[in-house]
């Protein structure tokens, strides 16, 4: 890594990068992901040269389709690839999610979430096909690209349907809200003391190899390095209880509706329409509506739950925790010489700076949907459903490995005790402390306790790939025709 500060960040090459990184494809409301593996390298290297893989550039009007490739490091070695080239990725994506029981157990993939339960894992696949589409018309465009030469090339081991995008999860709570907003025009560069205060943007570096990050550091990736313009991807599939969440609420709410639609809200952090239990506009950089907002003046969670999902996964701090104390304020305190009267005992700086630890989310909804009131039937439909969760980071292990480990399934989170994401969490003690509660703090300092709470969502599948910049899978492609 090299120190960037002072120096204008490069160029970003659109046109060089997968569309997946920069638009989301929400747009494109149909969606299906192939795993694949590689059945001849060559005839994979020839579909891969003219596959319409589609890029990040502006164009006139928005793709009708798209289509996206990522790689496993199994898939890559597939393709020809040797150890000289593969040792410069990450460990974890070289390993896998599934490849060492402690990254196992940091996950949270443990009981029923264990990989041995799971149907399916990276370990099988060598290549993730993403395709995308307009409202009716997924299934030519499947015709189109799982052609005989494709199939001459790759033998599917799983095909993931979705249900068409309405920007609303399977629970019934809408989604998407607080992605981070990457600042392509180096709008705000990193730099010393530069982002003391929460920011929704993050540098390109945070999501795309070769780019400056957070830190104000950026590898300088030649024209020929595979990692160049590429991102890790990581797919997890999760299966949502519908019912299961709603009756538990609807039991500890004794049937009151009002009541019932609380609870769910504390435990998310956010009303069904979106609506944060935090109101108030804060003016945070690159929010939109409902999402600008922090938590400095809810440090004790009487607004929003300590515990509460969205807490969890974006705890919305800066690099100075608490206001108003002043720079000297904030050293002695972060030197254990003095606490806020108001502070809770341990609590000060248990939440990293989230600036270096965010991730950008591609996820879509499968199965039917089930609102919360049909879901509360004795004739709810228990349909397989939920989220394949997949999201884009530049460091498998600062981003989403910190987040599920650190925030999501960690116990002691935000100064608590004894739980993990009341939505996520495997309920299973995690580093021998218990997961299965959830509070909501109250004014008496006592908390109304809900324990043990069921588990919601269970891990089917997961996996780490590479989505590599369109240079590279040319030169993938070259290397598996030529040297295979």
């Amino acid at each position: 890594m090299t120190r960037t500060q002072g120096i204008p960040n490069q160029p970003v090459a659109f046109d060089d990068m997968q569309g997946l990184i920069r638009f989301g494809h929400g747009a494109l409301v149909e969606a299906a992901f192939i795993l694949c593996r590689i059945r001849d390298p060559k005839a994979a290297g020839a579909w891969l040269e003219t596959a319409p893989v589609t890029s990040a550039e502006t164009l006139p009007a928005p793709p009708d389709m798209a289509l996206q490739v990522a790689f496993t490091a199994a898939g890559l070695r597939a393709m020809g690839l040797g150890a000289d080239v593969l040792a410069y990725f990450a460990q974890p994506f070289l390993f896998g999610m599934t490849g060492e029981d402690s990254r196992s157990r940091r996950l949270g993939d443990t009981g029923t979430n264990a990989p041995e339960n799971w149907d399916w894992d990276e370990a099988e696949a060598h290549v993730l096909i993403l395709l995308y589409a307009r409202k009716g018309g997924l299934a030519a465009w499947q015709d189109k690209i799982l052609t005989p030469t494709f199939h001459a090339a790759f033998t599917p081991m799983h095909t993931f349907p979705t249900r068409p995008n309405d920007g609303f999860e399977p629970f019934g709570f809408r989604d998407g809200i607080s992605e981070p907003k990457i600042d392509w025009q180096d709008a705000r560069p990193p730099a010393k003391h530069g982002r003391e205060d929460f920011s929704n943007l993050i540098s390109p570096g945070e999501v795309v190899l070769g780019y400056r990050n957070e830190y104000d550091e950026r590898a300088d990736l030649s024209e020929a390095d595979l990692r160049r313009n590429g991102s890790y991807l990581v797919m997890r599939q999760l299966a949502q209880d519908v019912p299961g969440l709603w009756t538990y609420l609807d039991k500890e709410a004794d049937g009151d509706s009002a009541r019932r639609e609380e609870l769910a809200a504390q435990m998310v952090g956010r009303r069904r329409d979106g609506t944060p239990l935090i109101q108030g506009r804060r003016d945070v950089a690159g929010s939109p509506r409902k999402n600008d907002f922090t938590y400095d003046d809810d440090v004790d969670g009487l607004r929003c739950p300590l515990g509460a999902h969205i807490r969890r996964a974006n705890p919305r701090t800066g690099d100075q925790p608490h206001r108003g104390q002043g720079r000297l304020g904030w050293l002695l305190s972060t030197l254990g010489f003095r606490r806020r009267r108001d502070e809770l005992p341990g609590r000060h700086d248990l939440v990293a700076s989230t600036r270096f630890h965010r991730l950008v989310r591609r996820g879509r909804a499968y199965g039917s949907a089930l609102t919360p009131e049909a879901a509360l039937r004795p004739d709810a439909a228990k349909d397989a459903r939920g989220l394949f969760f997949i999201c884009l980071c530049a460091d498998l292990v600062r981003q989403f490995e910190f987040v599920q480990n650190a925030w999501i399934a960690a116990p002691t989170f935000n100064g608590l005790t004894g739980e993990a994401d009341p939505l996520l969490g495997n309920r299973q003690p995690f580093c021998g402390v218990a997961s299965d509660g959830f509070t909501i703090q109250t004014p008496t300092g006592t908390g109304d306790r809900f324990a043990p709470l069921p588990q919601f969502v269970t891990v089917k599948g997961g996996g780490y790939f590479f989505l590599p910049g369109l240079s590279a899978l040319r030169i993938i492609a070259r290397h598996a025709r030529q040297e295979v």
